[in-house]
């Protein structure tokens, strides 16, 4: 079905979408980025109690991939974009399972988002495609999407899955077929319930985060903790998901999508399209709050997730999705600029944001401030008020609590980490002015 097609998520975001960004008129200027650097490390706390591999940020390694490798990595290039350099930077052997990760469910969300493949076509497709993982020659021509490559060329990736460790292979296709099963399942219904939005975000970002994590421990950079704690792991995803969904309001009714959750909307308006009209306003803001205000549940969960990592680059590659997020959600908050075009975050604020979120403490700083901008602009009359200002209460008390003891643990940053940081950011400010459109955006991470 139209209405909830094509929302699959990877790397605890979004496959088909990421977080828009503005063209600013300067960003970082010739110079100025030695100062940018020291200001960083003077007011930076060291970024995790147990550094692995700390020096070990690669982000081709090309001499030594095979060519069925090397292409992956070109597709990984051509789909992701910007984000491909933050995956790129991950350690070891991991980094290679993430890309083959990634690349599997872009081709499942790529059937998936094919309005043009028949319905009865497309259901055994979704529910069967982590067998053709296992299937060397199979590949599928009838798509009609701009990532159709990953499709037609699909056992480039399968080989390459199948070089992969047995531990990440057996992640990748139960990922892969729970994740396939649910899109099947709501091809044909609605995103009725908030507890369907809940399940549908699951399916198609939460599934993503449980997998990640799951990597992530058996590369054996994380600790078994991460792996099996999925609920902490479901949150990462849906919380990135549910801030796509709210953002892309306009985008998706144009082009015929629904997800925004009935029970949500039918409080405040008799269609969903009813939304974007002027008149209705009020109700419009009333809705978007009360979803930026279920999304919010999940920064909790976000917070103990990140401060359970260890390894600097899978620190790296789950932090930047989240604060992204963050602010994207106080952008979108009780704006009407939501139901009339597209809400974004500068690109200079992104590349603000990449360089600072290397560490707990950093993290916590930078929910906090966009934490007390919600605040700053819940209105007396909002219908979600109080419980608005509940869940940012308990945000603000957990990310000042944690990041006190943060910055007394840990009062010096590591060279290393800030290094990181300036090498990710330059990398993505390079992809996102390749990328940015004729309005001035790009995206940050899914496509």
């Amino acid at each position: 079905m139209a209405g909830v097609c094509g929302k699959s998520a990877v790397s605890f975001s979004v496959l088909k979408r990421s977080l828009w960004l503005r063209s600013p008129r300067s960003v970082l200027c010739p110079g100025r980025s030695g100062a940018l650097e020291a200001r960083l490390a003077a007011r930076a706390p060291h970024p995790l109690r147990a550094l692995r591999h700390p020096a070990n940020v690669c982000f081709s390694c090309q001499d030594s991939m095979s060519d069925t490798l090397r292409t992956c990595y070109d597709y990984l290039n051509q789909t992701s974009r910007s984000f491909a350099a933050v995956i790129q930077a991950l350690d070891g052997e991991l980094r290679h399972a993430v890309c083959i990760f990634y690349l599997v469910l872009r081709a499942l969300d790529t059937v998936e988002d094919d309005m043009s493949i028949p319905l009865e076509q497309k259901l055994p497709l979704l529910q069967d495609f982590h067998t053709f993982l296992y299937q060397p020659d199979w590949s599928f021509s009838q798509s009609r999407e701009k990532d159709r490559r990953v499709l037609e060329d699909f056992p480039t990736i399968s080989v390459e899955f199948r070089n992969l460790g047995q531990e990440y292979q057996e992640v990748i296709s139960d990922i892969c077929h729970r994740m396939g099963v649910g899109m099947a399942e709501f091809l044909e219904k609605k995103v009725s319930s908030m507890k369907e939005w809940d399940k549908y975000c699951h399916y198609v970002a939460g599934l993503v985060g449980i997998g990640l994590s799951r990597l992530f421990s058996a590369s054996q950079l994380e600790e078994p903790e991460v792996g099996r704690d999925t609920e902490l792991a479901n949150s990462m995803g849906l919380f990135l998901q549910k801030t796509n969904i709210i953002r892309d309001y306009l985008e998706d009714q144009q082009q015929g999508r629904a997800f925004w959750p009935e029970e949500a909307w039918s409080q405040f308006a008799s269609g969903l399209e009813d939304l974007a009209q002027p008149q209705h306003l009020s109700s419009a803001l009333s809705c978007l709050n009360l979803l930026v205000t279920d999304a919010l549940r999940h920064v909790p969960d976000v917070m103990l997730y990140l401060s359970r990592l260890r390894n600097q680059s899978v620190f790296n590659f789950c932090a930047i999705p989240q604060v992204m997020a963050i602010a994207t959600l106080s952008a979108c908050y009780n704006n009407p600029q939501v139901f009339q075009g597209v809400v974004k975050i500068r690109k200079g604020q992104a590349v603000t944001l990449m360089m600072q979120a290397t560490n707990m403490s950093a993290v916590y700083s930078i929910i906090t401030q966009y934490s007390h901008e919600i605040l700053q602009k819940v209105s007396v009359s909002d219908p979600s008020r109080e419980k608005t200002l509940q869940i940012l209460s308990v945000i603000r008390e957990k990310s000042v609590r944690e990041g006190c003891a943060s910055s007394r643990a840990h009062h010096h940053i590591s060279p290393v980490c800030v290094s990181a940081a300036m090498i990710l950011a330059a990398l993505s400010w390079q992809y996102l002015n390749t990328t940015a459109g004729p309005a001035g955006g790009a995206d940050m991470q899914g496509h």
